[in-house]
């Protein structure tokens, strides 16, 4: 066998296309991202702060003597020598029914209670009217007569110990306590 150029040049050539081959074959081809890369995303808006904590409830609990007196009123005032209840006396009443309807197991005592004017006897009588007055407008609206006491103080407890007429009209009152029954 004789080894000429043209032998060695084609033995050139396939080896050339040898190491080629294996060339290609050895390297990884190239990966170019097909899809474009996620837009940024927006940085997500800030915690909402907290809600400021609420007023708190601030005065008396409801269905409380408190709640009664500071919202409804506890007296109903009168005229001088007179147990009828006065427009305002009434619009004190009417409030104090529609409270005790909403409270059906609060009980309470009328209080009649006069100005130092007259005697003891007389002030005891007149107190005693003004405390029914209050009682029976009270029954006509609504709130049960079982449910309802009534006294009279005559000028024994004034709630002005002070004299004249500011101190008078002040004492000549039905004063509806609250004995029972309220939270």
């Amino acid at each position: 066998m004789s080894f000429n150029r043209g032998h060695a040049l084609r033995l050139a050539l396939i080896a050339t296309a040898a190491a080629s081959v294996a060339a290609c074959a050895s390297r990884p081809k190239p990966s170019f991202p097909t899809t474009p890369p996620p837009a940024a995303q927006p940085a997500p808006p800030p915690a909402a702060p907290a809600p400021a904590p609420g007023p708190v409830a601030q005065g008396p609990l409801a269905g409380s003597e408190q709640d009664f007196v500071i919202n409804i009123g506890d007296r109903a005032y009168f005229d001088f020598d007179s147990y009828s209840l006065r427009p305002d006396a009434q619009a004190t009443v009417d409030g104090q029914a529609g409270w005790l309807r909403r409270y059906p197991a609060v009980r309470v005592r009328i209080e009649g209670n006069c100005d130092e004017r007259g005697t003891r006897e007389y002030n005891l009588a007149l107190g005693a009217r003004r405390a029914n007055a209050v009682r029976d407008y009270l029954v006509s609206h609504g709130v049960t007569p079982d449910r309802i006491t009534t006294v009279s103080y005559g000028k024994e407890k004034p709630i002005d110990p002070g004299t004249g007429d500011e101190a008078d009209a002040k004492n000549r009152n039905g004063h509806t306590a609250i004995i029972g029954g309220a939270r």
